[in-house]
């Protein structure tokens, strides 16, 4: 199927350090997938055999069901420090990259007039790249590994190095190529791969050890539990002391244990209606994509 990648067993041994250990996944068509880890977790590895920057050790990548042809005119890839000239202007680079993708001569200016109109690069197509800034080079990256219209968009660390407005505008550009690309980006940025993936990849030490969409690792991993916020902690105490829920105190706040989803949220709410206690908040807790990360690179 097109946009469907399968990897199986992948490993990538360099003498005798193993860098990435049987590693299997699927991409699926039009999906955002986030490969997460800490610092030689052996990401960069992978996306470097995804691309054919580094052949495998063993394992096998099967794309649009089959393993047997170079695919390297579907990829498109942004590396970490993507590397430019800085005497060509925004367009002869962009035509250049257009033509090493495998772009015909005619169709190489349309097509990356197109790019960088996407990437809001429009109006500085004469722009010579030594002038540009650290945002305005990612956004050429990103020009330069779309040009060609591929299938697979590989992404390493994208937004690393921007600013919280260039981020936003990173992303919203990722999520908009999401509708024909399907996509697999590396990230240390927690908030952002909650927000627009499909599914996570944890790593840790070479190994996939964790895979699955952020909800059922969510449930998962969660210690579910209502919050509530009483306005003083004196009225936190008489609520757990006067009520039959599993709950306990920290200061204004108090932590209702759910197991097998009960007590409901009714139920909580109509115990601190009888009490009539000074409530500023009451929510059910959601364990955070921080919160799973750090216990599962740490083994907890």
């Amino acid at each position: 199927m097109t946009g469907t990648i399968h990897v199986e067993n992948l490993t990538k041994k360099f003498g005798q350090e193993t860098a990435v250990e049987d590693v299997s996944f699927t991409l699926t068509p039009h999906t955002a997938t986030a490969l997460i880890g800490p610092n030689g977790a052996g990401k960069t590895t992978t996306l470097s055999m995804l691309t054919k920057l580094l052949d495998p050790t063993s394992g096998t990548i099967v794309v649009e069901g089959r393993s047997d042809y170079d695919y390297r005119d579907k990829i498109g890839f942004l590396s970490q420090y993507p590397k430019f000239y800085g005497w060509m202007n925004t367009l002869e680079y962009l035509e250049m990259a257009a033509r090493l993708s495998g772009v015909d001569a005619k169709s190489a200016r349309v097509e990356s007039e197109k790019a960088l109109q996407f990437v809001g690069l429009g109006d500085v197509m004469k722009k010579k790249i030594a002038g540009f800034s650290g945002g305005m080079r990612q956004r050429l990256g990103l020009a330069q590994a779309i040009v060609h219209k591929p299938h697979f968009l590989f992404l390493d660390e994208p937004v690393s190095a921007l600013d919280p407005i260039g981020r936003r505008e990173m992303l919203n550009l990722i999520k908009e190529l999401q509708q024909s690309t399907t996509i697999l980006y590396s990230t240390h940025i927690l908030n952002d791969a909650q927000e627009m993936t499909d599914q996570l990849l944890f790593m840790r030490k070479g190994q996939l050890i964790e895979q699955g969409s952020l909800r059922d690792i969510q449930k998962k991993y969660e210690d579910a539990h209502y919050e509530v916020h009483f306005t003083t902690a004196e009225d936190a105490a008489s609520f757990v002391d006067a009520s039959l829920l599993p709950a306990r105190q920290e200061d204004h706040i108090v932590y209702i244990a759910i197991e097998q989803e009960q007590p409901t949220m009714q139920e909580v709410l109509h115990q601190l209606v009888t009490q009539q206690h000074a409530i500023t908040k009451v929510e059910r807790a959601r364990v955070s994509l921080e919160d799973i990360f750090l216990k599962v690179v740490n083994g907890r």
